[in-house]
């Protein structure tokens, strides 16, 4: 009497683990081939352009990335770093091709990240007709703002966006785990209409931004790409995906720093995002509670559940590779790092899918986040997206 409801418990999550694992594969052939094709393109229409990167203190090799922004291979583009104060921005990291411009608080109710960049757009040359946005801790390669803008010249395609790959050299072991954690949402883009932009790779179209009202969604909020996402969709455009501009993040992490950041980053998907969010909890409560109750019952001497589990384990591993394969052939400049490295992004993923139900479940009871020093209610946008035609 005892067996039959553990048995029933057993697969109530192995179950929908198994078929989870299997679904995980879905699709990676087709998103190989769009890498592979985006890579070979050569785009021939190259609007000028404006970049702008927000700075707030010193983030490592803070110098080296702002230096890499200002020597895009790009034939027509400004670079505008902005803050909300000139202390924001250390001493003698600035290039020597640049426009500075402050913020100074006009805009109190976004974020101090949003405030920069709108200060930023408003200061862009009047001829700009591409509007791209960088993070101060990514060091982008010469070709990074070519293939952001290269698909916006595409029927429906409203915004373009790239994606961060840690790349701590050298090494240690949650620098690289949060590398693992983060490729997850990496292997989401693909080809056709993308769920989301990340901010610190995203280019639009300067008309498009004012006609899909991003400013106004901008108003009020906490996080840019999200908001942005939503304005053009709610537009009726996509968002496609360059994987040439995928860019490198060079910095290191400590264990601490490490959650506080992952948390943070689920808080956020939470509010902005809360499908993608839902999505994502009960998928790795499944996986998890799939993964533990297989262990639980092969320690048990149970057969069955010992091949489950490596049913469970295989598929995401060979994912997390295929992640790392294409992640490789988008950076070519750091084949060695990946032949030394790209291990980690198999055998880790077991442990990684644990990370993320820590983080998911914490971001639940988030009330607040911190971000460079100051702290932010999490609240409900504003301006919500409206249905897509």
């Amino acid at each position: 009497m005892i067996a039959l409801p553990l048995v029933f418990l057993y697969w109530f999550f192995a179950g929908p683990a198994l078929l989870l694992a299997a679904l995980s594969l879905r699709g990676e052939r087709k998103r190989a081939r769009y890498v592979a094709r985006r890579l070979g393109e050569h785009a021939e229409d190259l609007p000028a352009a404006t970049v702008i990167v927000p700075v707030k203190g010193a983030d490592e090799g803070l110098r080296e990335n702002l230096a890499a922004l200002a020597a895009l291979d790009y034939p027509d583009y400004e670079l505008i770093v902005t803050a909300q104060a000139s202390g924001d921005i250390p001493v003698g990291v600035l290039p020597a091709r640049v426009k500075v411009v402050l913020a100074q608080g006009r805009d109190s109710g976004a974020s101090e990240k949003i405030q920069n960049l709108l200060a930023a757009v408003r200061a862009a040359r009047k001829r700009t007709q591409v509007l791209a946005f960088a993070d101060s801790d990514g060091r982008v390669t010469s070709g990074w703002l070519r293939a952001l803008v290269a698909p916006l010249a595409e029927p429906g395609v409203g915004a373009c966006t790239g994606y961060r790959w840690f790349l701590p050299d050298p090494p240690d072991f949650w620098s690289l785990m949060r590398g693992v954690w983060d490729a997850v949402a990496a292997g989401t883009l693909g080809a056709g209409d993308n769920r989301f932009a990340w901010g610190g790779a995203m280019a639009i179209r300067k008309e498009v931004f004012f006609q899909a009202r991003v400013p106004e969604f901008w108003q009020g909020a906490l996080t840019d790409d999200y908001t942005l996402s939503q304005a053009v969709h709610a537009a009726g455009l996509g968002i496609a995906y360059a994987p040439g501009a995928l860019t490198p993040c060079r910095e290191h992490t400590t264990g601490g720093h490490f959650f506080g950041w992952i948390r943070r980053q689920m808080a956020i998907t939470r509010i902005y995002a809360p499908r993608l969010w839902w999505l994502g909890l009960m998928a790795h409560i499944f996986y998890c509670g799939g993964m533990a109750a297989s262990i639980v019952a092969s320690i048990r001497g149970n057969r069955l559940a010992e091949w489950a589990l490596i049913a469970q384990l295989l598929p995401g591993m060979a994912k997390g590779l295929n992640r790392a394969t294409l992640a490789k052939a988008s950076l070519p400049e750091y084949e060695a790092w990946f032949k030394r490295h790209i291990w980690v992004h198999a055998f880790w993923v077991p442990l990684a899918t644990w990370v993320w139900l820590i983080a998911l479940v914490s971001s639940g009871l988030a009330r607040s986040i911190e971000w460079r020093g100051r702290r932010y209610a999490l609240k409900r946008p504003r301006l919500s997206s409206e249905p897509r035609p």
